[in-house]
């Protein structure tokens, strides 16, 4: 069986033939508001593996733009998309994932610049989706997925919060409103998600319903997320808000649809 994923170099994974992608054709986009404080650290984690990293700024009033270009005008492998005002987590992460795939990335990644994702585990993603997985969803929440540092209240928050939207939109997987993801740039594309109706967090969760919906190959692979260590977190109540009124909107839809024939 050959697992195709771009060309790259060919190896040997449990007896299967496997195209392991060149890390240059792997993108890693990143939003920023205000992150000055972790953004280098992130930033040249992500591109020791050789990856190529886009970070997508909403005119921070930090200065984590300016930092951001200073890094650009340092490394070659990491680019910059400034935009002019904040806009919202899911148009950041549509425009910064069209701008990678128009510039050939073969496996877009998603991941926060707080280091509450760790760099050192973007292989793990890659290697999923370059073995075939469409969409892959760093995991906080199956075996060996771990959270640290993590009040009770965000724990249950974040646990509700899952089980709440899978339970609505009947999704199989574990952990959905992951950050921490890779995709097959295919896969990206069918998804579209400069359409999202999500402007927050929900982005996340609306990917996943769109997958799982397209029939798309959904693994999740485990993280260990840990609390950031600077700044705040964008977290506010009009974004659960968001989530909320979305996840039910889409779950009372789904439940009203009527099947199609066999």
């Amino acid at each position: 069986m050959h697992l195709q994923g771009g060309p790259g170099i060919a190896g040997i994974r449990d007896g299967l033939v496997m195209t392991v992608p060149m890390p240059s054709t792997v993108t890693v986009v990143m939003p920023t508001y205000n992150e000055a404080a972790t953004l280098r650290e992130a930033a040249l984690g992500v591109i020791a593996h050789g990856y190529r990293l886009l970070v997508v700024d909403d005119a921070s009033p930090d200065g984590t733009g300016d930092l951001a270009a200073g890094l650009s005008r340092e490394h070659p492998r990491i680019a910059v998309l400034h935009r002019p005002s904040k806009q919202g987590l899911g148009p950041a992460y549509a425009a910064g994932f069209a701008a990678a795939v128009a510039a050939g990335a073969e496996i877009v990644c998603e991941m926060d610049a707080d280091l509450s994702h760790d760099p050192a585990q973007l292989p793990d993603l890659v290697g999923a989706a370059a073995a075939g997985a469409d969409m892959v969803l760093g995991s906080r929440l199956v075996p060996g997925g771990r959270i640290v540092n993590w009040s009770r209240r965000r724990r249950i928050l974040s646990r509700w919060g899952n089980r709440y939207a899978r339970f609505a939109l009947r999704l199989p997987h574990r952990d959905i409103t992951s950050g921490f993801r890779a995709y097959r740039a295919p896969a990206l594309v069918a998804l579209d998600p400069g359409s999202c109706r999500a402007n927050g967090y929900c982005f996340q969760i609306e990917l996943v319903r769109r997958a799982h919906e397209a029939g798309l190959a959904v693994v999740e692979v485990p993280i260990t997320f840990t609390e950031r260590r600077a700044g705040s977190s964008k977290l506010g109540l009009g974004i659960v808000i968001e989530a909320m009124s979305l996840v039910t909107r889409w779950g009372i839809g789904l439940r009203l649809r009527r099947p199609r024939p066999r």
